[in-house]
């Protein structure tokens, strides 16, 4: 049985958040899905923009048959 958005929602991919010392604020990336990257000004924005990043990149794969 293949596994659904939520389920990989659940999953905890290691989340990388990077204080951008040129621009200002905060990059946030997931090294397991390549791509998935996203930025705030703050660490609060930046973690909640990653979220959103995150389903919106497990639905894209899901939906293009990628390997998650």
């Amino acid at each position: 049985m293949s596994k659904s958005l939520n389920d990989y929602m659940k999953i905890p991919f290691r989340m990388d958040i990077i204080e951008d010392k040129d621009e200002g604020g905060f990059v946030v990336s997931y090294p397991e899905l390549p791509g998935c990257v996203t930025c705030s000004e703050t660490i609060e924005g930046a973690i909640a923009n990653a979220l959103d990043a995150k389903k919106t990149w497990l639905e894209a794969a899901l939906e293009e048959g990628i390997e998650i």
